[in-house]
């Protein structure tokens, strides 16, 4: 099995921006897998807060080479548990790669990632389009450049009601926030009383991630359900999260790949948990994979390539929040 590394710079639309920092390019990882005649592709974008560049993540899949081209007759689940024996420090590099073994796989059996599952795509949610903190009259721009049945609203400044309110003043849609660790305990609470009534579905991420007597309390007074991401990372999260939020927010390249996100999203069905995937500004390499999880959500941010100028590859295409699935087998994407 052969293994290609391509590093892209992905240019944004629009300059995005969140509680601790903002960014005009997303720097990516796609890795190709190749095996008797088929290809497979995974992504891993870099990501400051975790510490992850795309030169390390390169260097430590070229150290893992031989390793992986020996590997071509395991199945998903035992390919991602003998790598992640040597990338559990590195689980963005295992996510890329996981992708794209799972794509490779499903072409090799000549069908979709989905229907490899035996998922049905029939009811699958709207995603969500994330609008990034900016001032108020060009949030509002965003959203009227792209009218939209749900709107994920980034927060995490001392006026945040003052613009959900002026948002809703220009849309009928349902509004998610997501403060990415940007408020107190206290803050949360009376947030969420004002937000419930500018209707918003959710609360994401409102305090520290191991703030985790704050999330007891927040979970415990909050009107308004509030889901994990930054405190819900790897698999071992799930049970720490159960009774400190109503659900979980997985990001494939936190938990090393579609197949422990597969675990963690059954694991927090298991617990009553609500369950949503989101994304890391990926292009529709990423994007793809994640759609092929949608049966097992509640709720879905895949809005990444949306936030692109330029894409660097087809797959899964998203219109008004519905996704369709590419005609080709795997995950469905081809690089351009």
């Amino acid at each position: 099995m052969e293994v290609i590394l391509r590093a892209f710079n992905l240019k944004l639309k629009h300059t995005f921006s969140i509680s601790r920092e903002s960014y005009n390019e997303q720097p990516t990882l796609i890795v190709e897998l190749k095996s008797d005649g088929f290809s497979g592709f995974g992504e891993a974008t870099s990501n400051p807060y975790y510490g992850v560049t795309i030169q390390k993540m390169m260097d430590d899949l070229t150290a893992l080479q031989p390793l992986i081209e020996n590997a071509t007759q395991s199945t998903p689940e035992e390919f991602w548990k003998h790598m992640h024996q040597h990338l559990k420090h590195n689980m963005f590099a295992l996510c890329a790669l996981d992708l794209a073994y799972n794509d490779l796989y499903a072409r090799k059996q000549g069908k979709k990632l989905y229907e490899l599952w035996g998922y049905d795509v029939s009811n699958n949610p709207l995603t969500n389009y994330t609008i990034g903190i900016d001032s108020v009259e060009k949030m509002v721009s965003k959203m009227q450049e792209l009218p939209w049945p749900i709107y994920k609203i980034k927060l995490g400044t001392k006026e945040d009601i003052k613009i959900v309110t002026e948002l809703r003043k220009h849309t009928n849609a349902i509004f998610r926030i997501d403060a990415n660790c940007g408020w107190t305990v206290d803050e949360t609470i009376k947030n969420a009383k004002a937000l419930k009534e500018l209707g918003v579905e959710f609360l994401e991420q409102p305090l520290k991630a191991n703030d985790w007597e704050g999330h007891k309390e927040v979970y415990q007074k909050s009107v308004l359900p509030v889901i994990a991401d930054e405190s819900c990372q790897v698999e071992a999260d799930v049970a720490k999260c159960y009774n400190h939020f109503h659900g979980i927010n997985v990001k494939l390249v936190k938990c090393g790949g579609l197949t422990s996100a597969r675990r963690m999203l059954v694991h927090a069905k298991e617990l009553k948990m609500k369950t949503m995937v989101g994304c890391m500004t990926e292009s529709s390499v990423g994007i793809s994979a994640i759609a092929h999880l949608l049966p097992l959500l509640d709720f879905v941010d895949m809005d990444g390539a949306l936030l692109l100028s330029e894409n660097i590859a087809t797959g899964v295409t998203i219109k008004n929040g519905v996704t369709t699935y590419s005609n080709l087998n795997g995950t469905g994407v081809s690089l351009i």
